[in-house]
């Protein structure tokens, strides 16, 4: 589809318009960032938590699954 970014195997259903793509790894970076930087901008762990659907799963974890799929969409991307 022209215009759009895959994402997966290419079923149709995993593309995404590249605007949007562009704008998801925009978000998934700055989350990142929130997440791995110090100070008052600092997701705190029960944000973190939330955000992995309320599993004990550590912020190292989600910010390298977040660094995985900036890394994914920024290669999608280019």
């Amino acid at each position: 589809m022209p215009g759009s970014t895959t994402l997966g195997p290419g079923h149709g259903v995993d593309a995404v318009e590249h605007l949007d793509a562009l704008r998801m790894m925009s978000l998934v970076k700055r989350l990142h960032g929130l997440l791995t930087a110090s100070g008052p901008d600092r997701i705190t762990d029960a944000q973190a938590a939330v955000l992995s659907g309320g599993e004990a799963s550590s912020r190292e974890q989600l910010a390298g699954w977040l660094e995985r799929i900036g890394r994914d969409l920024e290669r999608a991307t280019a």
